[in-house]
């Protein structure tokens, strides 16, 4: 995988994420709200950075939907943590491409985006598991 496709599936997650977000910020509880509106702020400065990256690669960075399937129904704060958790999951797995497809400062960002992906899952989730980003490895297989 290139580094310019890398980067495109990077920013893709990232239009997903911050849509996702909307849904948990709505639907978490108030113990939680600040932290949902950090994660999608982060979400959305990522994106950003990402679209002058895709740019600076030579390509034109895609856009988003209009509107993102989400894995299950969120009618509550139980699942609306486990929205934020998936979310996140999604996020590394593609940050975890782009750390392999790149070189240099965008692999260092690349790390630092599957890194902060990682450790907020792990809070939404309540665990951790042992290669985040990689779910060939995360599952044991």
């Amino acid at each position: 995988m290139s580094a310019l496709n890398a980067a495109q599936a990077a920013l893709a997650a990232e239009h997903a994420a911050v849509y996702g977000y909307g849904v948990v910020g709505g639907r978490v509880g108030a113990d939680r709200r600040g932290e949902a509106t950090a994660a999608y702020a982060s979400h959305r400065s990522r994106r950003d950075a990402l679209e002058r990256t895709v740019r600076d690669l030579g390509g034109e960075p895609v856009v988003a939907d209009a509107a993102y399937a989400l894995p299950f129904p969120v009618p509550d704060a139980a699942a609306a943590a486990r929205l934020a958790a998936v979310l996140e999951d999604r996020v590394a797995g593609v940050y975890s491409d782009l750390v392999r497809a790149a070189a240099g400062p965008l692999r260092r960002e690349a790390a630092g985006a599957l890194r902060e992906a990682a450790v907020r899952a792990v809070r939404w989730r309540g665990t951790g598991v042992a290669f985040p980003g990689l779910a060939e490895r995360a599952t044991g297989q």
